[in-house]
């Protein structure tokens, strides 16, 4: 679910023709597109990872093999974002919109020819890179009809909280898409939401600011090396909980071919007149800062994609039940978005963000007291507190990002695009893959645990198989199969009292990483008042020596 957001250039470009105001028709018109498109792109990600297990049923494969959809579908996802800026800048805004729908609508249709695993992993491969440039287009039409005071303002906050809420609206509307005509009815959704945005597309223009010769031949160099760390990273995190990191080889060696890949491109870029990316800025303190705010808060939220949904799941509780608890996150994600409206300004960015963390780390800190009897409406306060700070915290980061960006210039947008998706894509698939691995990690430990107390020789053990048993006298007549199904069913609850504990262990460690982070937001805004409030801080080394202390 992560938004690109290579779109905000046309708001600072300099070459852009200026706002001309759009009639209120008009207006609601490229707004509603920009939403739509920001939905239909978020929703064909999330009915692939909501609906795994459905899916590997319909393709005849197991649920590890169907996993690797997901991965398909992420891995060119991560790196095509830096594409699409040079393509629309030398082809055209307009051009670019076209095409770009256009070619999201074939692969729709494709999607009903798939037959087997091999087919679906080759349409989800094209798929991803098909969705790419919609999270761009939604920007486009959000930031189209609007005054320059409000693209940030609004605009902004608007379309990533939309781009937030795809994903759980793709788990509130899956469970009715799905019913009888499985994997079909969530490409028929798909295939009727491009159409309606293939249309609209066409309607609604975009106007274009002057076509530039912008693509290098190192440019397109050091983004086929860029692609390939990213997407190599991106396998293995999403693949990685699932094989176990340690039990195949493949995953150590995808990992060193992006590591070899992505230091290439850093070689190449570094040697460059007019680079791709400024790596040196990249690395300066602010800009990583930045990009460990980003990361942490991708890691902290990934309890909302990888947490719940997953516990739920191991417990029993169908996507049906859980319809409720998606649609208020969705409406709680959408608040916080539309919140940040009358009150975002640049200063309060570290205000959002500590608010946005004081909830993740209250929500994390409630989830954490969940027992195996817990049900979905018992949660929906707390993922509410965490999908409206994941809106309180996307709109202030980017907006941070990007003034920084354009202080020193338009051209370092590309730039920050590059720790914008990486830390939204990359560090997705990370929080999922590193949330999954501890939860597994920490299952086999209470699951070890549970079973040492209840030994063979334990008298709870066999008070427990007897009551088991009598409660299934009136099922299972021989006495020797009723004492089997009991224990069957007592190692089962043992396994999800496990798992169950395992999430909530998972839950705190959320809570006490947020909890870390606000400190050190704390601590580095007092560092800031500080130096701001000391000029011999801020300047340690600008006294001038006199001549008598210089030595000849």
């Amino acid at each position: 679910m992560e938004p690109a957001p290579a779109a905000v250039e046309p708001a600072a470009a300099p070459a852009r023709p200026p706002h001309e105001p759009m009639s209120l028709p008009r207006s609601l018109a490229y707004i509603g597109a920009s939403l739509l498109i920001g939905l239909t792109q978020g929703m064909a990600q999330g009915f692939v990872s909501t609906n795994i297990p459905q899916i590997a049923g319909d393709l005849g494969a197991t649920v590890t093999q169907a996993s690797w959809l997901m991965a398909a579908f992420m891995a060119p996802r991560a790196a095509m974002p830096l594409l699409l800026i040079k393509i629309r800048a030398q082809y055209g805004l307009r051009r670019f919109a076209e095409v770009a729908i256009l070619i999201y609508a074939a692969v729709a249709v494709l999607s009903f020819a798939i037959l087997d695993l091999r087919s679906a992993l080759l349409v989800q491969f094209c798929s991803g890179m098909a969705s790419a440039p919609l999270s761009t287009l939604a920007f486009l039409y959000m930031l189209e009809p609007l005054p320059p005071a409000w693209k940030m303002r609004l605009g902004l906050p608007l379309v990533l909280a939309t781009s937030l809420v795809g994903p759980m609206l793709a788990r509130v509307v899956s469970p009715a898409l799905m019913g009888d005509q499985g994997w079909n009815g969530l490409h028929l959704m798909t295939l009727g939401m491009a159409g309606v945005a293939l249309g609209l597309v066409y309607l609604l223009p975009l106007k274009s600011p002057p076509r530039v010769k912008a693509i290098a031949v190192l440019d397109l160099v050091s983004w086929v090396l860029i692609a390939v760390g990213f997407g190599g990273l991106t396998v293995a995190f999403v693949m990685g909980a699932i094989y176990w990191w340690t039990e195949v080889a493949w995953l150590g060696w995808i990992m060193a071919l992006s590591v070899v890949t992505l230091t290439l491109a850093v070689v190449i870029e570094l040697h460059r007149k007019a680079p791709l990316l400024d790596i040196r800025w990249l690395v300066s303190p602010a800009m990583l800062h930045l990009t460990i705010t980003l990361l942490i808060f991708r890691l902290v939220l990934s309890e909302q994609s990888s947490g719940a949904p997953r516990m739920f799941q191991v417990l029993g509780i169908m996507q049906g039940q859980l319809v409720g608890l998606f649609a208020v996150i969705s409406a709680a994600t959408m608040l916080g978005g539309l919140a940040l409206v009358p009150v975002m300004k640049p200063e309060r960015v570290p205000l959002f963000h500590m608010i946005a963390l004081l909830l993740i780390a209250a929500g994390a800190w409630m989830d954490s007291h969940s027992t195996i009897d817990t049900i979905p409406a018992q949660m929906m306060v707390s993922q509410a507190m965490i999908g409206f700070a994941g809106a309180l915290f996307m709109a202030p980061a980017m907006m941070q990002g990007l003034l920084s960006a354009l202080a020193r210039g338009p051209n370092y947008i590309l730039s920050f695009i590059v720790i914008f998706v990486s830390t939204q894509s990359l560090g997705g698939a990370a929080g999922s893959g590193l949330f999954s691995t501890f939860i597994n990690h920490r299952q086999a430990l209470h699951l070890q645990i549970l079973r040492e107390e209840l030994s063979a020789t334990s008298p709870q053990l066999g008070q427990a198989i007897a009551q088991r048993a009598a409660t299934l006298a009136g099922q299972i007549g021989d006495p020797a199969l009723r004492k089997a199904q009991a224990l069957a069913q007592i190692a089962t609850d043992a396994s999800n009292q496990a798992y169950v504990m395992a999430y909530n262990d998972a839950y705190r460690l959320t809570g006490l990483v947020a909890i870390a982070a606000l400190c050190a937001l704390i601590l580095h805004l007092w560092r800031d008042w500080l130096v701001g409030r000391l000029p011999v801080l801020r300047h340690p080394f600008s006294r001038k020596l006199d001549p008598s202390e210089t030595r000849p």
